[in-house]
C-alpha cells in the first residue's frame, strides 16, 4: 500500500473530519439559501464518478449536497458513424486496433449485420485489442496489412498520439482515426444546457478532471470561475480527494471566495504538461466536433493537421467526416445517455437501466465503458440509491 493511498483512501480518521467540514458549510450555506437549495456539485471524469459511487461518497454528504455526473467518458460520446466506419473497413480486410471497451460499443446502425467491432470481429474481421497506439504500432510493422488505429480519448491520451507521429512510429501501413475529444468545452456546454433547465437548481461547483489536468493544467479550468462564478477543484481519485474538493467548494461558495484549486498537487500543475501541450499543438488542430446524441460542441475536438495527412485514417481511406449539417441524432430509441452525460437525469431514469440495457447486453454507449455513468451506477448501486435501484427492480420489497 503506498502513502497516497493510505492518506486518501484508507485513512477513516481524515474521511470523517472531512465529512464534519462538509456539514459545517452547508449548514452556513442552508442559512444563507434556505432549507430547500440545494447545491450541485458536477464531475467530469469517469474516475470521479467511480470513486463517487464505488466508495458511495453521496452518502456521506448532506440532503442539500448533490454530486452530478457530468461528460466524463470519451466511448460514451464518440458518434456511431465513425465506429460503424470502422465495422466497415475491418468487414473489407482492414486490421482495426482498438481499446477494449470501444470493442464492444453498439453502433446506431448495424453494419452488414455487425453491431460492434466484437460482432465484427465474430463475422471474421481483423479486430485486436491493444492498450496503446505504440502497441498498435510494434504489432502493425510485423505484418504489413492496411490497418487504422481508433484513437478515441480526452486530453490525456493526445500526447501520445502526437508523439507517436512526430517520432515517426507509425509504420507505413497504419493510419490513426482521430476522434480525441476535450474536456473544457464539454464542461462550458454541459453548465449552459443545465443553467437553461427550468425549475431547477444550477450548478454550483465543478470537481475537475485529474488526469486531463496534468496536461492541460489548473489554468485551463479559469474561464469557469469567470464566465460562471462558480469554484473548481483539480481533484484527484482517492475517496478523501473527492471529499476534499467538496469540503472547499463549499468553503469558496460560503465565503464568497471563488477561484480554481488543484487538489490534486501530487500530479497536478497551475501550468500544465507544457511540453504535452506543445507537441499536442504540433501535430493536431482543435475543431468543431460531434458528440454522440449530443451534436455539435465548438472547438472539442482534435484533428490531424494537413502536414500530417500520411498518418491520417480520413484521408488514406477516405473517410468522410461528419459535418454539423450532416449529423443525426444517434442513440438508440429509449436511451437517455445524452441526457444522463450532459448531467440533466440520472442513469436510473433512462427507462432502459438494468432493464433492456444491462452491463452484459449494453444498448446505450454509457452503459459499456467503465467510465460510462450507466455502467458505473450498474455495477456498484448509484452510490446511495441502491435501495431506490433495488425497489425499481422489484428485489425488494
Amino acid at each position: 500500500m503506498n502513502v497516497a493511498e493510505l492518506i486518501f483512501r484508507r485513512n477513516i480518521a481524515v474521511t470523517r473530519r472531512l465529512r464534519e467540514y462538509i456539514f459545517k458549510f452547508s449548514d452556513i450555506l442552508r442559512r444563507s439559501y434556505g432549507e430547500d437549495y440545494v447545491f450541485k456539485i458536477m464531475d467530469f471524469c469517469g474516475t470521479h464518478e467511480w470513486t463517487i459511487v464505488h466508495f458511495g461518497v453521496r452518502s456521506l454528504v448532506p440532503n442539500n449536497v448533490e454530486l452530478v455526473a457530468g461528460p466524463g467518458c470519451p466511448v460514451c460520446v464518440t458518434p456511431s458513424y465513425y465506429i460503424e466506419q470502422a465495422i466497415k473497413l475491418a468487414l473489407e480486410g482492414v486490421v482495426v486496433y482498438t481499446y477494449g471497451d470501444v470493442f464492444r460499443l453498439p453502433v446506431l446502425k448495424p453494419v452488414n449485420g455487425a453491431r460492434s467491432l466484437a460482432e465484427a470481429k465474430a463475422l471474421g474481421a481483423d479486430v485486436r485489442i491493444v492498450h496503446s497506439i505504440v502497441h498498435a504500432s510494434i504489432d502493425a510493422g510485423k505484418h504489413g496489412k492496411d490497418s487504422m488505429f481508433v484513437g478515441i480519448g480526452f486530453e490525456t491520451v493526445a500526447p501520445g498520439y502526437a508523439e507517436a507521429v512526430l517520432k515517426n512510429l507509425l509504420p507505413s501501413n497504419l493510419k490513426l482515426m482521430s476522434l480525441v475529444k476535450l474536456t473544457p468545452p464539454a464542461a462550458f456546454y454541459s453548465l449552459d444546457i443545465l443553467r437553461e433547465k427550468p425549475n431547477d437548481y444550477p450548478i454550483m461547483g465543478v470537481i475537475a478532471p485529474g488526469h486531463v489536468s496534468t496536461i492541460i493544467g489548473g489554468k485551463a479550468w479559469t474561464p469557469i470561475v469567470e464566465n460562471y462564478g462558480i469554484p473548481v477543484v483539480v481533484t484527484g481519485f482517492e475517496p478523501n480527494d473527492v471529499l476534499m474538493a467538496i469540503v472547499e467548494i463549499l468553503r469558496q461558495l460560503a465565503r464568497n471566495d471563488i477561484k480554481v484549486v488543484i487538489e490534486y498537487t501530487r500530479a497536478v500543475k497551475w501550468e500544465g504538461d507544457v511540453k504535452a501541450q506543445s507537441s499536442i499543438r504540433t501535430v493536431f488542430e482543435t475543431v468543431d466536433s460531434a458528440w454522440r446524441g449530443i451534436g455539435y460542441i465548438p472547438k472539442s475536438g482534435l484533428a490531424l493537421r494537413p502536414m500530417f495527412s500520411k498518418f491520417d485514417a480520413f484521408e488514406y481511406f477516405g473517410i468522410r467526416e461528419l459535418t454539423p449539417e450532416e449529423w443525426r441524432y444517434d442513440l438508440p430509441p429509449g436511451c437517455k445517455c445524452a441526457e444522463v452525460t450532459l448531467g440533466k437525469v440520472k442513469p436510473t431514469d433512462c427507462p432502459l437501466f438494468m432493464k433492456q440495457c444491462t452491463p452484459d447486453h449494453p444498448v446505450g454507449p454509457c452503459m459499456v465503458s467503465m467510465e460510462g455513468a450507466c455502467a458505473v451506477w450498474a455495477r456498484f448501486g448509484g452510490g446511495g440509491l441502491s435501495v431506490e435501484i433495488a425497489k425499481d427492480l422489484g428485489l425488494v420489497m
